[in-house]
């Protein structure tokens, strides 16, 4: 090789934070769109009281544990207070509202409540956070949540008249806005596994006590199928999914970041038609184009768009 002979390595350039952002939330969405699934499958042979608080005792004992090992600082002042308000949301209300309604309803009708949660998250963040996105982010979050209940609508075959099943899973809906909202902010405080970790630990004792009383009643007898569904919902759906979904939402945008979660009803039906024979058809499957494509509309809007 001769003297004046160089090589030339190019270099793939790095993530815009954005994009860093939302590839982050769709590793999380991807991880919470077996929850209704999982849950469907568990609550076959366990109780809902026990499914609901029994997975986020596990995931405090595995939280506690990264805790200490890690020796983490603790959280200070107000910090406590707001973890308090994530406990309540996503460790204590989404769960348990989530399970008593999935006692009744298919996983797949659930999801036609929950495709309501972009929506219901970029509200909250804007009311929490200030952030102002472009009004083609609005309108195209709009046209998302109208697509995602008409798609999960397709594919469970139509929400009827309101049951208490779907009042429990409204209410599951604005818990998880209010948890993400501040859990995300935390995130940027905390770390976003710490987070989950700490409110974990911090509704310890409401889950400990809930789930002896559903013991209460019995030792709960399951098949090994419906032990591995809950297992799912300790490991991933209470604490893994939380370590990408929260940095995610800490990279933020929020209120963009939020909207990814329009492919959660899309995954969740098709997981349903997988694993548990619910019916999924072109209709369904056409609905799933648009919902998706709705979601890149969003994400492009506000990537784009200015504030204001």
């Amino acid at each position: 090789m001769s003297a004046h002979s160089s090589v030339t390595v190019r270099m793939a350039p790095p993530l815009s934070p954005s994009r860093a952002g939302l590839w982050w939330g769709l590793l999380g969405v991807t991880a919470f769109s077996f929850t209704v699934i999982f849950t469907r499958v568990a609550v076959e042979g366990l109780p809902a009281l026990f499914i609901g608080s029994g997975r986020a005792v596990v995931a405090a004992l595995l939280a506690a544990s990264a805790l200490r090992l890690t020796r983490q600082a603790r959280p200070r002042g107000r910090q406590w207070w707001r973890l308090a308000v994530v406990a309540a949301g996503v460790v204590l209300g989404f769960p348990l509202l989530t399970s008593y309604a999935l006692t009744t309803a298919p996983a797949s009708h659930g999801a036609v409540v929950i495709a309501l949660l972009p929506a219901a998250t970029a509200l909250t963040v804007v009311v929490r956070t200030g952030e102002r996105p472009a009004r083609s982010f609005w309108l195209f979050a709009l046209a998302g949540a109208v697509a995602a209940v008409v798609f999960a609508m397709l594919g469970s075959g139509g929400l009827g008249q309101v049951r208490l099943a779907d009042l429990l899973l409204f209410g599951a809906v604005l818990a998880a806005a209010v948890g993400y909202a501040e859990g995300g902010l935390l995130s940027r405080e905390l770390g976003s596994w710490q987070t989950v970790s700490w409110a974990l630990v911090v509704a310890a004792p409401v889950t400990t006590v809930l789930t002896a009383v559903a013991l209460r009643a019995g030792a709960p007898h399951a098949t090994g199928q419906q032990w591995a569904a809950f297992g799912y919902l300790c490991l991933v759906s209470m604490y893994l999914g939380f370590f990408a979904w929260y940095r995610g939402l800490a990279i933020g945008p929020m209120a963009q970041v939020s909207q990814v979660q329009l492919a959660q009803p899309v995954m969740s039906i098709l997981w349903a038609a997988g694993f548990l024979a619910e019916p999924l058809t072109a209709q369904t499957l056409a609905g799933g184009v648009a919902v998706v494509a709705c979601a890149a509309l969003t994400v492009r809007a506000r990537l784009s768009g200015r504030s204001g």
